[in-house]
């Protein structure tokens, strides 16, 4: 269905400046304007026009690349930057693995301490077994792509729902293969100038093994160690506890639409609703949710283009 959007988007998009030539044309053969209600329908499909060729074509195939700073009460050590990337869909519309290919560049550019990955590295709803064997192998080749990036504390991952939908244990092997380890509630020391923090994982709500736990997760880190916790969903920071000096989501992409004076139209979760998109205190207590990279449901962006994120972890 995202496919016949945007090829009835790019459809559109060629065929009214053909049509608005040939009413222009017409009119001037016959010296017959179009008379202000002719002009009103006019400039009505045009501003339509406009928005759907920004909506539908240009936005979603821009990236930008947020700098976040971030204070924590619970961080120790020297700062730390954090490529965040969520989101990617691979197979679905506007996110080939071409696209990918320069998203991985972009961030690698940056040179982050450490990368982590968010989730929903697939798109749509339907089973590995159920899906040709051309996009599965796109899938594949989106997710080999990602072994790519590079950071010298490692890059570290968490499966979204869209990953389960489609099978979660092959999208792990595959990023495993990749040197990119997913964790599900659990964790990773990581040595660092004399020091140690840790990474951890939260499970996502669509697995089957098991159910997002910070309790899980930070099980055995000691007091003082500090700790960053990734999570597909923002939804699960409302049981972060204060120890926690960051949580990263996604999967929100930021509602896609944001209409002046309406809002975002789309929300993925309560949690979406929320904290959709950006940076979040709570308590004392920090989240990040990125807009992430490519789209679902709809194809479209408006007002809340992709990108990806470098957020600088400090002390207080």
């Amino acid at each position: 269905m995202s496919d016949i959007i945007v090829l009835a988007a790019w459809a559109g998009a060629i065929a009214w400046p053909l049509l608005l030539g040939f009413l222009l044309w017409r009119g001037l053969r016959t010296a017959r304007g179009p008379g202000w209600i002719g002009w009103s329908f006019i400039g009505v499909v045009s501003v339509f026009w406009l928005f759907g060729i920004r909506a539908f074509l240009w936005e979603p195939q821009t990236l930008e690349l947020r700098r976040i700073e971030v204070a924590s009460r619970s961080w120790s050590g020297a700062p730390l930057r954090i490529g965040v990337i969520s989101d990617t869909h691979t197979d679905g519309p506007h996110v080939g693995v071409g696209r990918l290919e320069a998203v991985v560049g972009r961030m690698n550019a940056e040179r982050p301490d450490i990368i982590v990955l968010l989730g929903d590295f697939v798109g749509g709803h339907v089973l590995k077994a159920d899906r040709p064997e051309a996009e599965q192998r796109e899938i594949a080749a989106g997710l080999a792509v990602l072994g790519k990036l590079k950071a010298p504390l490692g890059v570290w991952s968490v499966l979204g729902n869209h990953d389960w939908w489609y099978d979660g244990g092959t999208v792990e092997q595959a990023l495993g293969a990749a040197g990119i380890q997913v964790l599900e509630n659990a964790r990773v020391r990581i040595p660092r100038d004399g020091s140690a923090f840790w990474v951890g994982g939260l499970a996502d709500y669509e697995s089957p093994r098991a159910q997002p736990s910070y309790t899980q997760t930070l099980d055995g880190i000691p007091e003082d160690e500090p700790a960053i916790v990734l999570s597909h969903w923002p939804d699960a920071f409302s049981a972060a506890p204060e120890r926690v000096a960051l949580t990263l989501a996604g999967h929100s992409h930021c509602g896609q639409v944001n209409l002046p004076f309406v809002g975002r139209l789309m929300h993925a979760s309560a949690g979406s609703a929320r904290w959709p998109c950006g940076l979040y205190e709570d308590r004392g207590r920090w989240l990040y949710v990125s807009g992430g990279v490519g789209v679902s449901v709809l194809p479209v962006r408006f007002n809340q283009p992709p990108e990806i994120a470098v957020v600088t972890l400090r002390s207080f």
